[in-house]
């Protein structure tokens, strides 16, 4: 477990020869009905490391831009430019599926869509996968825990996104990609799911959307405002600094651990509005180094639209 954590810090840091060292050890210790690449970055990764694997054919890189106001936004600008070999994933269409688990605005996909999305997307179980997003990593998270939920985790986000890809200079292109076909095939960590009848007895439950949809001031997109009696609030932006980056692992750990509040990692519950940004939190959580937490996937979208639930504001 502690080398598992490790490994991807190394990697991050580049601390010379530290990354290969624990990656070599991890690999032999590793549970054997999980999935790895041989080098495998399991959080985030930065510009210049991927523009250093970018013809790398093991490698998998899938443009996850999303605006939720105008749901064909971020296909459009894929198609305007992208990450050289990066295909599209769309936030509405594939990385959320008719309710099964939950019925919020984006329920998750059964694992049979994913198996047939990622096989879709050409991941092999040897493949490392970078995901972006324009959105500071949101939707890109969301795909990034869909992929670990499904026991792959050579899967990482790309710091800065397309926003820092696109100012560094490094290769663009306009092509609408597809990849060859795989055969993917995973099995659902079923445990890191909360459905909506468990949510008011999980011993920690955090708010990721801003304050003031949590503190029902205002609601945007779902038909009533507040959240979910017992919750605290840990706005997603407050894992990032001013400039849209994540902050350093060891702060991210003495933020996370102080949310918990002395309840174990592994029994902490994130949600957010639609089960999206919720998984920013337990990505920065991750790399942290700390053990993920878990999902309501549901969310608010489906609290507050599931008749009867309580509700909580600022003034209740």
């Amino acid at each position: 477990m502690i080398l598992r954590h490790l490994q991807p810090l190394a990697a991050v840091f580049n601390i010379a020869g530290v990354s290969e060292q624990i990656n070599s050890v991890y690999l032999q210790s590793r549970p054997a009905d999980k999935f790895y690449p041989s080098q495998m970055y399991s959080t985030l990764i930065t510009v210049d490391t991927l523009n250093q694997n970018l013809d790398d054919p093991a490698w998998i890189f899938i443009d996850c831009r999303y605006d939720l106001m105008d749901s064909n936004a971020g296909y459009r600008t894929y198609l305007d430019e992208h990450i050289h070999r990066a295909v599209y994933a769309d936030l509405k269409h594939d990385l959320s599926g008719p309710p099964v688990t939950d019925h919020g605005r984006h329920p998750l996909p059964t694992p049979e869509r994913l198996n047939d999305l990622f096989s879709t997307l050409g991941i092999s179980h040897d493949s490392q996968v970078v995901a972006y997003d324009g959105s500071f990593g949101t939707v890109a998270a969301r795909l990034w825990w869909l992929l670990r939920y499904m026991g792959h985790l050579g899967v990482c986000v790309l710091e800065g996104g397309w926003q820092t890809w696109s100012r560094s200079g490094f290769v663009t292109e306009q092509l609408d990609r597809r990849n060859p076909k795989t055969h993917f095939h995973g099995e659902p960590q079923q445990d890191w799911v909360v459905k909506i009848d468990k949510v008011a007895s999980t011993p920690r439950l955090i708010d990721a959307r801003e304050p003031t949809r949590y503190h029902g001031e205002q609601e945007p997109i779902d038909p009533i405002a507040g959240h979910i009696p017992g919750a605290i609030n840990h706005y997603w932006k407050h894992n990032l600094d001013a400039e849209g980056r994540f902050l350093p692992p060891q702060r991210l750990k003495q933020l996370y651990l102080d949310l918990y509040a002395g309840v174990s990692p592994e029994q902490a519950v994130f949600y957010c509005g639609s089960g999206v940004t919720a998984c920013h939190d337990i990505l920065a959580a991750v790399h942290a180094g700390l053990p993920a937490p878990r999902l309501y996937a549901g969310s608010w979208s489906e609290w507050c639209s599931d008749g009867g639930r309580p509700i909580a504001t600022a003034h209740s």
